[in-house]
């Protein structure tokens, strides 16, 4: 009797266990590919504003002028994403992830 309780324990640890590898696994390949997309959508927009940006935004200054402009609109972004975080995760914990994550996305 005490031998059928413990290999269902074992059986059931298992099988928890299994499912959390495979859980794992998802995670891992989820936040990479949203890592790999988001070094992409900076790389492409860091070689646009290096060649691109400062003569179509900007065509009455100084190229030299333009460029630092396109940079810095990127500078921006990449600032306010922390004070978004800081905010955004603020109002997650009291009001709810779930409203804020919809709130973000429209």
């Amino acid at each position: 009797m005490a031998n059928t309780y413990s290999t269902l324990r074992h059986a059931a640890h298992a099988a928890r266990a299994a499912a959390g590898k495979t859980h794992t696994g998802r995670l891992a390949a989820a936040s990479s590919i949203g890592t790999a997309l988001e070094w992409y959508d900076f790389t492409v927009y860091n070689i646009m504003a290096a060649l691109v940006f400062n003569h179509v935004f900007f065509p009455s200054f100084d190229p030299l002028v333009g460029t630092i402009l396109a940079f810095s609109t990127y500078a921006v972004g990449y600032v306010s994403r922390p004070v978004g975080g800081f905010i955004f995760g603020h109002l997650g914990d009291v009001a709810g992830r779930k409203a804020v994550l919809v709130t973000t996305l429209v």
